[in-house]
């Protein structure tokens, strides 16, 4: 099975797009905190996930003790639960084939986030694993997606079209791997129309004060991912890790059901 499949499967499952961020912070009380911390938020938040995204960052923070607990995490991690190593990883491609051999076959995750910035050379490592997917930075949810990513090139396209360009490529080139893009919800509006229909992962929501309703309108089929992680982990209610999961995927189902009535 692709790994778009897969994640479309368990969308229908769970009836949720919401994807979990696992972002522990380092200075909580370090791996041994963020151990007990973490194995709770997916126990609790498994049944409304339709993903989890660890994100590499955090896990670093903490030195080799972080890392060990990455990998504790992601053995154990629920099997019918695809997981997204936010890795944002970018070289050229021998390099590249070692983060691959390590996120796709040492680690086993199902997908990893990348950056595509050193071109379609630097991807190829990651195209040919069956039943997995990477998710290239398209439109972030940062101001700075302003630099580069949404600047206007001389042809009329916008830089991240380039960055699509790379995903069709892949696909016209029947790659094993399922390409899509990273697209901050902050900066979707005026950007979701030039998006091929692929898979999307979507920060943005909660914290960053991203709109649900720019993604629901713009009539996508391929699975897309809605991003929440401080608004689960660290919300600062009395609620339970579950009950928030519960809250944002209800949230981000409402919000399709309102989009569709009005079109």
């Amino acid at each position: 099975m692709r790994y778009a499949e897969r994640l479309h499967e368990r969308v229908r499952k769970t009836g949720s797009r919401l994807c979990v961020g696992l972002d522990p912070r380092p200075g909580d009380g370090g791996a041994d905190f963020a151990r007990n911390f973490l194995k709770q938020v997916i126990e609790e938040t498994a049944v409304w996930a339709a993903a989890f995204k660890p994100n590499m960052a955090y896990f670093e923070a903490m030195g080799i003790d972080g890392i060990v607990l990455l990998d504790e995490l992601l053995r154990e991690m629920p099997e019918d639960v695809p997981v997204i190593l936010d890795a944002k990883r970018s070289d050229i491609g021998e390099t590249q084939k070692y983060y691959a051999q390590g996120y796709f076959e040492r680690w086993n995750v199902d997908a990893v986030t990348l950056n595509p910035f050193l071109g379609y050379d630097s991807l190829e490592p990651f195209l040919d694993w069956e039943g997995k997917g990477v998710y290239l930075l398209a439109v972030t949810s940062n101001p700075g997606s302003a630099d580069f990513q949404r600047q206007t090139l001389a042809d009329g396209r916008s830089v991240f079209e380039l960055v699509t360009a790379l995903g069709e490529r892949a696909k016209e080139e029947g790659r094993k791997t399922d390409v899509g893009y990273v697209v901050g919800l902050t900066n979707a509006a005026d950007v979701l129309a030039k998006m091929p229909d692929a898979p999307l992962l979507v920060p943005g929501l909660g914290a960053q004060g991203g709109n649900l309703a720019d993604l629901d309108a713009a009539e996508r089929t391929a699975p897309d991912l809605i991003n929440v992680s401080r608004g689960i982990l660290y919300a600062g209610d009395e609620r339970g890790f579950g009950a928030r999961a519960k809250d944002w995927a209800e949230k981000i189902s409402l919000a399709a059901e309102k989009t569709e009535k009005k079109s």
